[in-house]
């Protein structure tokens, strides 16, 4: 199962609502993707891209990253909690400038 960003969710139940009336979960669902969508799915895209060049990334750690756009170590260090191993302070470093060029 390939994980979505906020920014995809939002869009494919924009679509469905066009096309029929979306029941009450997709409407609470879309709610919550318009409210926290941050990114176009393009700058999305682009940014997972981006982050999955780092040494370690993990495809679900770039989609975390993108979907909360962290803006300092300590909520980019949340993300990474459960991870063995974590960036290093560099790679922290790195990861919110690519965030900083998205913002």
């Amino acid at each position: 199962m390939k994980p979505i960003s906020i920014s995809e969710v939002k869009e494919m139940l924009k679509k469905e609502q066009k096309k029929r009336e979306l029941n009450r979960e997709q409407k609470i669902a879309l709610e919550h993707a318009e409210h926290f969508s941050s990114l176009s799915i393009k700058k999305a895209n682009e940014l997972i891209k981006e982050l999955m060049k780092l040494d370690g990334m993990k495809v679900e750690n770039a989609y975390k990253i993108v979907d909360l756009l962290p803006t300092n170590e300590e909520e980019l260090k949340a993300i990474f909690f459960k991870e063995r191993s974590i960036p290093s302070k560099e790679g922290m470093e790195k990861i919110i400038q690519l965030i900083g060029k998205y913002r």
